[in-house]
């Protein structure tokens, strides 16, 4: 089997798309539930450690994000220039679910949600302040990750099944 160009960005894009899937799967099915247990104080600073290593660049977090984008660019691009628009544009129609419905909100929505609570000093705070800061933050960022997950794992999906059908 000869692999091209097009063949190696569609299993990196959809192996990266399917890691930062996987990654909203887990923060949507069990880290949040699970620090939605604690109390307010304790469920800020739960979420301000988490994130702390994300902010601090992690390096295999980072690959996989920033890859992501990348890969699934660089397929699009390639499948736009050497397919039939009958198969590049699923191809495209992909990328742009992922750079539309998991990065942009990322950006719009959740990363300013988590430096606003990573600026909070809990221990200066009193109880109606955290459950303020609290309510300010996880319904929102909840909601806008539930939208990430079923978007980055449609997106997922559709990479595979045109990684088969191609």
């Amino acid at each position: 089997m000869h692999m091209t160009l097009l063949d190696v960005a569609l299993i990196i894009a959809a192996f990266l798309c399917t890691l930062v899937a996987g990654f909203l799967f887990a923060f949507a099915v069990v880290v949040m539930p699970g620090i939605r247990k604690l109390e307010d104080g304790a469920f800020i600073r739960a979420f301000q450690v988490m994130d702390g290593v994300i902010q601090a660049n992690q390096p295999l977090f980072m690959l996989a994000w920033v890859g992501s984008v990348v890969a699934v660019i660089a397929a699009a691009a390639l499948g736009f220039s050497q397919l039939d628009p009958a198969g590049s544009w699923p191809l495209v129609l992909a990328a742009l679910a992922y750079l539309l419905g998991v990065q942009a909100p990322t950006i719009i929505v959740n990363i300013p949600l988590n430096n606003r609570l990573q600026a909070l000093d809990v221990e200066a705070m009193d109880m109606p302040a955290r459950a303020a800061a609290r309510q300010a933050f996880e319904g929102r960022w909840n909601r806008s990750n539930q939208a990430r997950t079923v978007i980055s794992c449609l997106v997922s999906l559709l990479l595979l099944v045109i990684i088969l059908c191609h």
